[in-house]
């Protein structure tokens, strides 16, 4: 992986971004293409690992566990493993994730509405 350079132009304009708009602020806690998906799966209450990739079956086991670190890094998820014989983790949405919740479902409200006038169908149920 290449290293940032922190006085680049560009990342000094990121920063301006993230300081200055809340739009900005946001798209880098939850910007990504799965990062949004895994929230709105989780909405619906805990789950393992196994449950998640079953729930989206396109994403790899690596970018999976990639934004579920970074979501879980961000205080965006909650990770809890329990102590048992085999180890049971599971993901959950922490107080953060919950605060998302109204914005993930205006997304996908917004998504069902817009696909349904566009006459494309959905996999997820709304």
């Amino acid at each position: 992986m290449t290293a940032i350079k922190e006085s680049s132009t560009i990342q000094q304009n990121k920063k301006y971004a993230l300081d200055l708009c809340p739009v900005t602020y946001v798209m880098e806690r939850i910007g990504g293409f799965w990062k949004p998906i895994i929230l709105y799966h989780l909405s619906t209450g805990d789950k393992r690992y196994s449950e998640l990739k079953r729930a989206i079956p396109a994403v790899t086991e690596k970018m999976l566990i990639q934004h579920l670190k970074q979501l879980e890094a961000d205080g965006l998820v909650t990770r809890t493993a329990k102590p048992i014989v085999p180890p049971h983790v599971v993901y959950g949405l922490s107080e953060g994730g919950k605060g998302l919740m109204p914005v993930i479902r205006a997304m996908s409200e917004w998504a069902f509405k817009d696909m349904k006038e566009n006459n494309k169908s959905s996999l997820c149920s709304s």
